[in-house]
């Protein structure tokens, strides 16, 4: 096959154009991931100051039973995996699971090793430095914000309880979501890739083939028929049949060369006969 005209002109292209689907793919692919992946970090940060917003007038009047059930509220919700707020020493203070209060927080972990990694602890986040992802106990793959509860004037002003202005952050509310349904959207779309990746490469490999097979390889066909009827004849050769430019070119010059041949031939024989006839 590789050595045929066929196999050396649509291997060729077969392989050119897989190879650009694929790469192209990947490539798409790989931004949509990216994109999914900043768009669920927004979501998830957004949620968080949506809590944090929620639960500052309960803060603000100290309503520890209102803001316990704001956060178990939130924990109920589909696809959140935790919610907890714990204090500036680490000690969980609120969480969805009862289990975690009053729970050491380990400063090392994943989590919190951003912020704790120097001897004065970084206050200022970015959002994407504040997302994490990692598996839970259960096998599961968790997206998880670390949202500061920041020192705010009518915090170290209120009534209730009394923070001093210097203290820029009183505790940090952490909240994970499953990665479950982005995970599912991801494997749907490499199923989709791989499915477009295919008939794009079925339909553009037919195509080539088709207009290959119409415009060079019958006319080569019968450019090579016509040569090999030719050569077996030793009469007067046939006109050769209508062939795209280039192939008409050679058509034409291998018929004249058959023309020139026939006639110095003719010319030969008379030669030949009339010196029979002298004699």
């Amino acid at each position: 096959m590789f050595a045929t005209l066929a196999g050396k002109a649509l291997v060729p292209v077969g392989l050119a154009v897989t190879g650009f689907m694929v790469v192209c793919c990947l490539v798409l692919y790989s931004v949509i991931r990216d994109d999914l992946h900043r768009g669920e970090i927004v979501h998830a940060t957004n949620l968080a100051d949506t809590i944090l917003k929620s639960t500052r007038y309960a803060m603000h009047k100290s309503d520890r039973e209102t803001l316990a059930t704001i956060i178990r509220n939130v924990g109920e919700q589909k696809g959140v995996d935790h919610v907890r707020i714990f204090n500036k020493k680490g000690v969980v203070t609120f969480s969805a699971k009862s289990g975690e209060i009053n729970r050491q927080v380990d400063k090392k972990a994943e989590g919190c090793i951003v912020c704790h990694k120097e001897a004065v602890p970084v206050s200022n986040l970015g959002t994407m430095q504040q997302a994490r992802t990692f598996r839970n106990p259960d096998g599961m793959d968790v997206m998880s914000i670390t949202a500061p509860i920041y020192n705010e004037p009518d915090c170290s002003s209120a009534a209730c309880h009394f923070h001093l202005p210097g203290q820029k952050v009183l505790g940090t509310l952490d909240i994970g979501l499953s990665r479950a349904e982005l995970e599912r959207s991801l494997t749907m779309l490499r199923i989709q890739m791989i499915i477009f990746t295919m008939m794009s490469l079925i339909l553009t490999v037919s195509g080539v083939t088709a207009l290959l097979r119409r415009n060079v390889f019958l006319p080569v066909q019968r450019l090579r028929n016509y040569v090999e009827s030719s050569a077996k004849k030793n009469d007067i050769p046939e006109h050769p049949p209508h062939l795209p430019h280039d192939l008409d070119i050679i058509a034409a010059s291998y018929y004249n060369v058959k023309m020139n041949t026939f006639d110095k031939k003719q010319n030969s024989q008379e030669s030949v006969d009339d010196c029979n006839k002298g004699k």
